[in-house]
């Protein structure tokens, strides 16, 4: 397809290790015997401006959890899902309308641990021609695309915190133009983008 897909998809053959919310605040002491749910989200990429993109959703200002906030189509895994492929997919045909059919699987990202008590795999995906985007309006406020060139650059990333249960939370941000990209979102970024910076 490219280089460049060719080598994303030799850089997540080779195993890593998961992520978490809690990566960047190791006093945080996490219960053994917790339990998580699975979900698995796709990142999509796609040609388009002359340079590959990767495809972003805002959340609905509506939503009870995470209103307005910068994520991959994705969710929970459902018992009729066969696979976590198959979770990432049926989510973004719910979500922004893209077709399963034209999405070609790269391979895995490493899974990664929320706060919210989920590990979730990042499923990265390329978008093999156009498509109506069609977004959830219950759902998804707005569709748009984030050069990979940019969010392959590990200088872009930032790191922050707030204040959380009465402590500093630290977590990774990479804002770009109006789009505040921080939490789960941008700590999977930044792992897709170390993965791929690994020799």
């Amino acid at each position: 397809m490219s280089k460049t897909i060719d080598h994303i998809r030799e850089k997540l053959a080779a195993s890593g290790a998961p992520s978490s919310d809690y990566d960047l605040n190791p006093e945080i002491v996490l219960p053994a015997e917790r339990k998580l749910r699975s979900a698995a989200v796709l990142v999509p990429l796609m040609r388009a401006q002359g340079e590959w993109q990767i495809v972003l959703t805002m959340r609905s200002s509506a939503l009870k959890h995470h209103p307005g906030q910068i994520a991959f189509p994705g969710g929970k895994h459902d018992p009729s899902d066969a696979t976590l492929e198959d979770t990432a997919l049926r989510e973004a045909f719910e979500e922004i309308g893209l077709p399963r059919e034209k999405v070609k699987i790269l391979g895995r990202l490493p899974t990664h641990e929320t706060v919210t008590g989920f590990t979730v795999t990042p499923i990265v995906g390329v978008i093999t021609s156009e498509f109506d985007v069609m977004p959830e309006s219950g759902e998804v406020a707005e569709v748009f695309q984030v050069p990979f060139s940019f969010l392959n650059d590990p200088k872009n990333f930032q790191m922050q915190f707030r204040r959380w249960r009465g402590q500093k939370r630290y977590y990774y941000t990479v804002p770009y133009g109006p789009y505040y990209i921080w939490g789960a979102t941008a700590r999977m970024l930044r792992m897709f983008a170390d993965t791929l910076a690994r020799p």
